[in-house]
């Protein structure tokens, strides 16, 4: 009779557990955004979710949490339950905050699921399009002559627009003074009223503005040309070498997410980035779709934790 009743409990964990996985999800899922609105995360996100949410035939509510670099939505979902319910929504600022920050609320490494990346786009150098400033080495040279005086504004510490800040910093040997928003809408609103001189822009939040005419690019962050501007240089191409870093994002849960409900995820979320609408809206914000599996995107995320400790430490950024 023991081991009838041991077999039975095994048996019922069993199905409760499959019963669980196939219900998912039978409620709302909550999804953090850890930018702002009109953000490219913002953007990137909102576009894939709203298909799988079509696929789960449950609502997505989406919930912009910005600032401190995307740490703050962050940390909202390293302290949620592992149940799927609350997922994040991050760039590549999820990988470089280790470097940026001393004290985070949280272990990337640790305290996350990696579930699937989502795309991969480069930032802009914009300015406003009454600027003197028509080329990146005009800004460098005028960098030169004035150190200090020039406002690149970026979009929080940490975020991959003040990386790429950071790596034009270095491959130019410049001194300017950077200025820290919440958010990319924040920058482009202070950008279009002259307040900074320029931005990172990511190319999603800023192509409407480059092709209408608001925003002159100058240069993208990306070692190849990107097909929605393709008169736009690299930075090697307009002069300044060791100067490319690629923005992406992410979809993360809270640490200890049943590997069945990860991999529903994963699996609809590439399902969404195959799909021909979802592909080409995205493509025409000037991004590149991703497909990991979850191991894979742990591993690349991981390794991208390494490059950016190198990158900051060799920038000379000391963690704050």
């Amino acid at each position: 009779m023991g081991l009838r009743k041991l077999f039975l409990f095994f048996a019922l964990s069993v199905c409760s557990s499959v019963s669980y996985s196939q219900a998912y999800p039978n409620k709302p899922v909550h999804v953090i955004i850890s930018f702002t609105p009109g953000s490219s995360t913002d953007i990137v996100g909102r576009v894939v979710f709203a298909r799988v949410s079509e696929y789960w035939g449950q609502p997505v509510v989406a919930e912009n949490r910005g600032g401190a670099g995307g740490s703050i939505g962050s940390v909202a979902v390293a302290k949620a339950a592992p149940d799927g319910y609350t997922l994040l929504i991050n760039s590549s600022a999820h990988s470089v905050n280790p470097a940026i920050y001393a004290k985070l609320p949280y272990d990337t490494a640790k305290d996350f699921t990696d579930i699937a990346p989502l795309s991969i786009q480069p930032n802009v150098l914009v300015v406003n399009s009454t600027s003197p400033y028509k080329t990146m080495m005009d800004l460098v040279n005028a960098a030169k002559a004035k150190p200090s005086a020039l406002n690149f504004g970026h979009a929080g510490i940490g975020s991959g627009t003040h990386l790429s800040t950071e790596r034009l910093i270095a491959g130019a040997a410049i001194n300017v003074t950077q200025v820290p928003f919440k958010g990319t809408p924040e920058v482009i609103t202070a950008l279009l009223s002259n307040s900074v001189d320029c931005y990172w822009a990511p190319i999603s939040a800023g192509l409407s503005m480059i092709k209408s005419g608001k925003l002159r690019a100058l240069a993208v962050s990306t070692a190849k040309r990107n097909p929605s501007l393709p008169e736009v240089p690299t930075p090697a191409e307009a002069g300044v070498k060791n100067a490319e870093s690629a923005l992406w994002f992410g979809v993360w849960g809270p640490a200890g997410l049943p590997q069945d409900i990860v991999q529903k995820i994963s699996m609809d979320v590439r399902k969404a980035l195959a799909d021909p609408g979802v592909k080409e809206k995205l493509i025409a914000l000037g991004n590149d779709t991703m497909d990991m599996p979850p191991p894979e995107f742990a591993k690349f995320v991981r390794e991208e934790i390494d490059t950016y400790q190198r990158v900051i430490k060799a920038a000379g950024i000391k963690p704050q």
